[in-house]
């Protein structure tokens, strides 16, 4: 045995105590960030600022002009893309600087990410702060963390030849990996929480959590099709869709897998019914789990999170009726964020939290 796993093996429990709590507090802080991040993601879309800086410069793209000279480079480059050309053509350089600072500032949030989260791993890493069963984990955010920067760039490049607007696929895909990234760093950080007198849940509740987590997920994710192909700016009305409950016209595309992409209609009425599907699902969750164990921490964090999905139903319909106001966007996109957090930490600590200091499980929970 090595010295330094010696050392880990042999750690006091209250010492280990200590470092489980830096961790936490260290993910809680990622996961900040990358809710600022995904946040200003939105208004950089809704600002239609996101094809403003042309090329992907890891590095060098942290510096902005700092020149007349420099800013009237990156406008010439930005005229030659698809959206000066045919939306934003005889935009002046001051109007050209607001969209640039937008994309600008969301880049460097993603850059400032990756270095809040690398530099304090490192640390914790090589001071043998962490337990070997978070460092696969946590190397495993790391790598999602790369991936999504190479996604972050792939999406804009569907922007710059033939399209006035990024592919909604790629917006999609981008937005959900972030939001798999901040659930999943919501995740392990609570399951470093001490709970010694909380039970674990019940098997059927504990499903059940997953799937409400997994559902948040999937209506992030149907979200930002709309968003990509600004389906929120047309049939604007509630509970009514064009005249009727179930629209007509909904599979009108060939093959028929396109509508649920590309229709600006059908892709809005199944993010409707996404709506509709979790609300109902936390709403059953909710009182299955009251009924179980009515006033227990576990009840109550079932009945915030639903109160958390009816507000966000709310905002949403708001946003809706009145055509997409960027302050009312950036609420829900916001909501959404704050529904999938809430999904996570009430699905986690009805998992329980990781063996305490010092157990020896034969299994550790995800």
């Amino acid at each position: 045995m090595s010295t330094l796993a010696y050392s880990l093996e042999h750690q006091p429990a209250t010492s280990r105590e200590r470092d489980r709590k830096a961790v936490r507090l260290w993910l809680y802080v990622v996961a900040l960030v990358v809710f600022a991040l995904v946040v200003v993601g939105g208004a950089t879309r809704l600002t239609e600022s996101g094809l403003s800086i042309t090329e992907w410069k890891p590095i060098h793209g942290v510096i902005p002009p700092l020149s007349a000279a420099e800013w009237q480079e990156e406008f010439e480059l930005y005229k030659k893309i698809p959206q000066y050309d045919q939306i934003n053509r005889g935009m002046s350089l001051d109007g050209f600087k607001t969209i640039y600072w937008w994309e600008w500032s969301h880049r460097l949030l993603a850059r400032g990410v990756g270095i809040v989260f690398a530099l304090p791993l490192a640390f914790f890493w090589m001071t043998g702060r962490l337990e070997p069963f978070l460092k696969p984990r946590l190397v495993g955010l790391l790598c999602l963390g790369g991936l999504q920067g190479a996604i972050g760039w792939w999406m804009v490049a569907s922007g710059l030849v033939d399209r006035t607007e990024v592919s909604q696929y790629r917006l999609a895909t981008h937005l959900t990996i972030a939001c798999i990234i901040f659930a999943a760093t919501l995740w392990v950080a609570r399951g470093l929480k001490a709970r010694p007198h909380v039970e674990r849940a019940p098997g059927f509740s504990r499903r059940f959590a997953i799937a409400l987590l997994g559902l948040a997920l999937v209506q992030i994710y149907l979200g930002g099709l709309v968003a990509g192909l600004r389906a929120g700016l047309i049939y604007n009305t509630w509970p009514l869709m064009d005249g009727s409950l179930i629209p007509s016209g909904l599979l009108a595309m060939e093959p028929v897998w396109r509508n649920f992409f590309e229709s600006h209609l059908t892709v809005q009425f199944v993010h409707r019914c996404g709506a509709y599907l979790l609300l109902a699902a936390a709403l059953a969750h909710a009182l299955t789990l009251w009924r179980a164990e009515p006033g227990t921490r576990h009840a109550r964090g079932a009945v915030v999170l639903l109160g958390l999905v009816v507000a966000q139903a709310g905002i949403g319909i708001a946003t809706l009726l009145m055509v997409v106001p960027i302050d009312l966007a950036l609420m829900h996109q916001a909501g959404g964020l704050i529904v999938l957090a809430a999904a996570v930490i009430h699905a986690r600590s009805l998992q329980g939290g990781y063996p305490a200091v010092g157990a020896r499980p034969a299994a550790l929970t995800a």
